[in-house]
């Protein structure tokens, strides 16, 4: 290793492991709490977007936006919450940000809007990768098969 790898290497801390997890949830934890906070709002952006029945569907976003940043903060289930809120993140795109659609002028943003979330799912994809790589390493006992 280097010295500057050397150097950096301290800064691979379990809190700067927890910062850039909050980082990355926290747009979702925003989302959520600002949905439950203007709920009629949260209501309004489903119908913008065609989705039906409206208050189910606000609801489940705003349960799965909060529980699975929760989930992926605290560890428990962080892989299953990752993968939640990857999947969430690239079907939002494709309905939010559908730049194909739209003319020169609206594109650019859009279009940027629309990379910067599959960007975003690649980071939750990680996250439920090194989560599901650490749990195996932590728990061989858990690979072995009975036999009768």
């Amino acid at each position: 290793m280097s010295a500057v790898s050397d150097w950096l290497s301290r800064f691979a801390t379990p809190v700067v492991r927890w910062v850039a997890l909050l980082g990355l949830c926290a747009a979702y934890l925003q989302g959520g709490i600002v949905k439950l906070a203007n709920f009629n709002e949260a209501l309004a952006e489903m119908n913008h977007f065609g989705v039906s029945p409206a208050m189910p569907f606000a609801i489940a976003v705003i349960a799965l936006e909060l529980v699975a940043s929760v989930a992926i903060l605290t560890g428990y289930w962080r892989w299953l919450g990752a993968l939640a809120l990857g999947a969430f993140t690239v079907a939002a795109s494709f309905m939010a940000n559908r730049y194909w659609e739209l003319g020169p002028a609206e594109r650019f943003a859009t279009e940027n809007a629309f990379y910067e979330h599959l960007g975003l799912a690649g980071g939750f994809l990680l996250v439920a990768w090194h989560d599901l790589r650490d749990r195996a390493h932590r728990e061989p006992s858990a690979r072995i098969v009975n036999r009768p």
